[in-house]
């Protein structure tokens, strides 16, 4: 059996639809500091809410303070990073470690200083008109800096 990019059905009559691939973009400055680019997986329409995008961070750089009204969840696929909630320590993850934050909960994530980080973001819109990402201030250099600690060795 193989799949259809046509949209005519499959065996059992089920429709699969191959997304039309979107152009990598860089991440915005206003929400980002350092290079960091993103591309659009999945914008899930209704009933749907699934978000998903593969977001690569060159060293350094690194997302605003932000959260998201349904949580988070980001699986690390390349190299080194680090990740925060307000209020707790920096946390260094690695490919391979997938890391929740729970609704309306603010923090950051991006790349260890000297190595790339890509991981996979999913998360999903709230029921209703409410915004799905809320951003706030940009990480300082000093929150940024805080010594890693490492959750999984």
């Amino acid at each position: 059996m193989s799949a259809s990019t046509t949209g005519e059905p499959l065996n059992g009559g089920n429709t699969v639809q191959f997304l039309p691939k979107q152009p990598t973009t860089k991440a915005p400055a206003e929400t980002f500091a350092g290079d960091a680019w993103v591309d659009l997986i999945v914008r899930g329409e209704a009933p749907s809410r699934l978000r998903a995008a593969l977001v690569r961070f060159a060293p350094g750089a690194r997302n605003a303070w932000h959260r998201h009204a349904v949580g988070q969840t980001v699986h690390v696929t390349e190299g080194v990073g680090r990740i925060q909630s307000r209020g707790a320590g920096v946390v260094e993850m690695r490919a391979g470690d997938t890391v929740v934050t729970p609704p309306g909960e603010w923090h950051w994530h991006g790349a260890a200083p000297d190595r790339f980080m890509t991981h996979l973001a999913l998360w999903e819109a709230p029921e209703g008109d409410g915004p799905e990402t809320e951003w706030g201030d940009q990480v300082s250099d000093e929150e940024y800096a805080a010594h890693a600690g490492v959750e999984n060795g």
